[in-house]
């Protein structure tokens, strides 16, 4: 079972803020509606990097095919969003991301979080549930950000922030 966790040293020493751990976004069984929601991104950014005819009409699937695990997970996550790899939605119900919101390699994002704005996540970041990120703002590689935290400042590397408005814990 998936969870933040506030030991930064041990078990999560092992994950990379820099190199993707794509088997994080392994579909894994028929109903597995956050990767599926994440395979649709990926493959419609793939299509459009192409081009050509034949990409743009498989383009339109994905698009369909996004609108409907959106409508699934009650998300909003542009097609055009920028996504590290190993991105992880464990319970992708009600996640909002801005459109200009940059997510770096093998973070995890639980329900109910919004990146509201050109937020820009490092790697290996975790947010908790219902946390808020509103923008302008950066965080760095390695942080654990709390459940419902409100996240107005910039946070440095290697840190667990907590609370309204978000503070180094």
């Amino acid at each position: 079972m998936s969870r933040i966790s506030l030991n930064t040293s041990s078990d999560d020493a092992n994950v990379s803020a820099t190199d993707p751990d794509w088997s994080r976004e392994t579909v894994q069984c028929f109903w597995d509606p956050g990767r599926k929601l994440l395979r649709a991104i990926r493959r419609y950014q793939a299509l459009k990097a192409r081009g050509g005819l034949f990409a743009r009409m498989a383009a339109k699937y994905w698009v369909l095919n996004h609108g409907f695990w959106s409508l699934v997970t009650q998300s909003e996550i542009h097609l055009t969003t920028k996504i590290g790899g190993g991105l992880r939605l464990t319970h992708p119900t009600g996640v909002i991301i801005h459109p200009e919101a940059e997510i770096g390699p093998n973070c995890m994002i639980f329900h109910q979080v919004t990146l509201a704005g050109p937020v820009k996540l490092g790697g290996h970041v975790d947010v908790g549930a219902g946390a808020k990120l509103i923008a302008p703002l950066a965080v760095g590689d390695h942080v654990v950000i709390g459940a419902n935290a409100v996240v107005t400042k910039d946070v440095p590397p290697n840190v667990t922030v907590a609370g309204i408005p978000a503070r180094i814990i």
